[in-house]
C-alpha cells in the first residue's frame, strides 16, 4: 500500500518489541517517521512544517535525518478541540505483544491508549515518560537489577493503581518459558529471573538472570496483570481492545472492520487531549487517495508518483517528507513448496534485481535509496554494516543459474529450471490495488524470468495479509520492518531465532541462535552493534529473508496539523497533536 499515513508511528513510543512488521509499500512511504536510503533530490532546505506542495517547483528538498518534520509545536499553540481522520489498515488482535498484533498499525493505536513507559528524541536518546515512571535506575550490576518507580497517579482504567504485577505479567507473558503464549520476541525478557516489589507496590524490581543491555528496550508497555491468562494472551484480544486494560490519553469509543475511533480518556492523569476525536478509516490504497482529496481524511501517504501528482492539486496540502524507520524485505517461507531448498532461495536471492526494483517503487519521486544490507540497523545509524553474502550482494543472473545447476536443476524447454521433469515454481504474493505494488509483482516475476525461475503472481485483499501472516499462508512475501528504537541489536533473535514467531522465513541454526544472543550481554553499545551485525550475517547465509529497499516517509496533510509527521525516533504524544491556532 504505497499511499497511507500508516505509521512507521513505530517512534511513538508505545511499541512493545524492536521491530513491528508492517506490509510493503503499506506502511513507511506514507509513514510519519522513518528509515531512508541515500535521497539524489534537491538540496533546497525542508521547513520543519513541510512543503507548500501545490506552489513546490523543481525536484524535492532532501531532509536531513537529523531533524523533525512534523510541524513541532508546543500546546499552547495548538487549539482545543477537532478532530483528525486517518486511514490504516485492519488488524485483528490488540495484543501488540503478541506475534499477531505487533504491526505498525496496531502499534499507533497503543501509543494512543495503553502504557508508553519511554520517550525517545528524534535521534534515539531515551529516557523515562513521566507519567508512567518517575525514576528509573540500575540499583545493581552483579547481578544486574534495574527498579522502576512508578507515577503514583498512574492507573488502569478499571481503576486499579499500575503496580509491580503489571511488571511480573509483562515478563512472565513474553519470556518464552510458556509455549501456550506466543510474543513477538522474548528477547530480554528471556534473561530475567524475577519481578519483584520494592518498597511499596508502585516499585518494580527487576533482577536478571544474566546482564541484558540495553535495559531501556524492554517494558516499552506493559500488559495489566488481569490479562495473564494464555487463552487471553493469544485470542483473548482479537477485535477487543479492553478498554478496561489500557491506560493511555485516548481510550476506543468503538471498533469494527470498517473504522476505529478513539475520544480523549476521562480517566487519564496526564496532559489532556487537544483533539475531541481520532478516526481511523479502514480502506485500500486508492480509496485512501481518493478520499483524501475529497477531504474525508486529514493525512495521507505519498509515497509514490501518483499520489505526489494527486496531492498537488488539493489546496492547503503541506507535504512533509522525511526519513522513516522503515526497511523493506522479502520473507521466503522455507517450508513452502520449491523455497524448502536453500539453493532456490539463493537463487532467487541473486536474481533480484535492486536498481530495477526502485525505479518500479520510486518513479518520479527524487528518492534513489541505496540497497540497504540490514533489516535491524537503519542505514544513517552508527555502527550499520552491509550484512549481505557478497554473492547476493550484486545483481547477477548467470550466478543464479551456476546455483541451480549446482543444485542438479536443469533448464527445460520453455527455459525454466527445473528437476525430475517439475519445473521450479514460486509464488509471490501482494496485497491490495496500488498500481506500484502490482507494477512491482510484475517487475519480480520479470526478474525471475529472466534467471529461469518461474513465479506465480498472487494478488489478496489487505484484510486477508494479517491471517495469512499467522497461519504462513504465502512463499516470496515482500513485507517490512518498522523500528520503535534505536537498539536493533536486541531485534537479530526477533527476526532469525530459529524458534522466534517473528521469523517468518521459518529456518534457523543452532549457530546463529546463539550467536544472536551475544548483543544483549554487552553493555557498550557500539560493541553490541558490532555482534549484532556478526548474528545478522550469519543468518543471512541460511538465505530466509534479504532486504530490498529503504522506503521514505513522505505524508500529505492539511494545513497546520501540529506535531504530525516524520520525525525520527522522536515519540509521538498523541495529546499533543492537534491543529495549530
Amino acid at each position: 500500500m504505497d499511499n497511507t499515513m500508516k505509521k512507521r508511528l513505530l517512534a511513538a513510543g508505545a511499541v512493545v518489541s524492536a521491530l513491528a512488521m508492517l506490509l510493503s509499500g503499506c506502511g513507511a512511504s506514507n509513514s510519519d517517521n522513518g528509515n531512508g536510503g541515500s535521497n539524489t533530490a534537491s538540496t533546497a532546505e525542508e521547513p520543519a512544517e513541510g512543503i507548500d506542495i501545490a506552489n513546490w517547483k523543481g525536484t524535492l528538498p532532501t531532509p536531513d535525518p537529523t531533524k523533525v518534520y512534523n510541524n513541532p509545536q508546543d500546546r499552547d499553540n495548538i487549539k482545543d478541540g477537532g478532530t483528525l481522520t486517518l486511514g490504516n489498515t485492519y488488524t485483528a488482535n490488540w495484543n501488540s505483544f503478541n506475534t499477531d498484533g505487533n504491526t505498525l498499525y496496531m502499534n499507533t493505536y497503543w501509543a494512543m491508549y495503553m502504557p508508553s513507559l519511554w520517550d525517545y528524541t528524534a535521534d534515539g536518546q531515551v529516557s523515562p515518560n513521566k507519567d508512567y515512571l518517575t525514576d528509573v535506575k540500575v540499583t545493581s550490576s552483579d547481578p544486574l537489577v534495574v527498579t522502576y518507580d512508578i507515577n503514583p497517579k498512574a492507573k488502569w482504567n478499571d481503576g486499579t493503581d499500575i503496580t509491580w504485577k503489571d511488571f511480573e505479567t509483562t515478563w512472565k507473558t513474553n519470556n518464552g518459558s510458556d509455549q501456550n503464549y506466543t510474543p513477538a520476541s522474548t528477547d530480554g525478557y528471556d534473561k530475567i529471573a524475577s519481578v519483584k516489589a520494592g518498597t511499596s507496590d508502585k516499585q518494580a524490581v527487576v533482577t536478571f538472570s544474566e546482564p541484558y543491555y540495553p535495559y531501556q528496550a524492554l517494558f516499552s508497555s506493559l500488559l495489566n496483570h488481569n490479562s495473564e491468562d494464555a487463552k487471553t494472551y493469544t485470542s483473548g484480544w482479537i477485535d477487543n481492545p479492553h478498554n478496561e486494560w489500557a491506560a493511555g490519553p485516548f481510550k476506543v469509543e468503538s471498533t469494527d472492520k470498517d473504522s476505529t475511533v478513539f475520544v480523549p480518556n476521562e480517566k487519564w492523569w496526564g496532559d489532556k487531549p487537544k483533539l475531541e476525536k481520532v478516526t481511523f478509516k479502514y480502506m485500500e490504497d486508492t480509496a485512501e487517495i481518493n478520499a483524501f482529496k475529497n477531504g474525508e481524511i486529514d493525512a495521507v501517504g505519498a509515497g509514490s508518483k501518483d499520489n505526489l501528482e494527486a496531492v498537488r492539486t488539493v489546496k492547503d496540502t503541506q507535504l512533509r517528507l522525511g526519513y522513516s524507520l522503515a526497511t523493506y524485505v522479502f520473507t521466503y517461507n522455507a517450508k513452502a513448496g520449491d523455497l524448502k531448498d536453500i539453493a532456490v532461495r539463493k537463487a532467487i536471492s541473486q536474481a533480484f534485481d535492486s536498481s530495477t526494483w526502485n525505479k518500479v517503487a520510486y518513479p518520479g519521486m527524487d528518492w534513489n535509496p541505496e540497497r540497504p544490507g540490514s533489516e535491524v540497523f537503519l542505514q544513517f545509524q552508527k555502527g550499520y554494516k552491509n550484512n549481505l553474502p557478497a554473492d547476493i550482494q550484486k545483481y547477477d543472473v548467470s550466478a543464479a543459474q551456476k546455483t541451480l545447476e549446482s543444485a542438479g536443476y536443469t533448464k527445460d524447454d520453455d527455459g525454466y529450471y527445473g528437476k525430475d521433469g517439475k519445473a521450479i515454481e514460486i509464488s509471490y504474493v501482494y496485497y491490495g490495488d496500488s498500481a506500484t505494488t502490482k507494477a512491482k509483482a510484475l517487475a519480480y516475476q520479470a526478474m525471475m524470468k529472466k534467471a529461469g525461475i518461474k513465479v506465480k503472481v498472487d494478488n489478496r485483499p489487505t484484510s486477508q495479509w494479517s491471517d495469512d501472516m499467522a497461519k504462513h499462508n504465502y512463499e516470496v512475501m515482500a513485507m517490512g520492518w518498522s523500528a520503535s528504537n534505536p537498539f536493533g541489536q536486541t531485534s537479530i533473535y526477533q527476526l532469525y531465532g530459529s524458534d522466534s514467531p517473528s521469523n517468518y522465513a521459518q529456518v534457523g541454526s543452532d549457530d546463529v541462535d546463539k550467536l544472536a544472543k551475544v548483543p544483549g550481554t554487552i553493555e557498550d553499545n557500539d560493541k553490541a552493534v558490532e555482534a549484532g551485525n556478526k548474528a545478522e550475517a550469519a543468518a543471512f547465509e541460511l538465505y530466509g529473508t534479504i532486504p530490498t529497499d529503504t522506503p521514505p516517509s513522505y505524508v500529505a496533510v492539511k494545513k497546520g496539523l501540529a506535531n504530525y509527521g516524520p520525525a525520527g525516533f522522536q515519540t509521538k504524544h498523541w495529546e499533543n497533536i492537534g491543529w495549530q491556532k
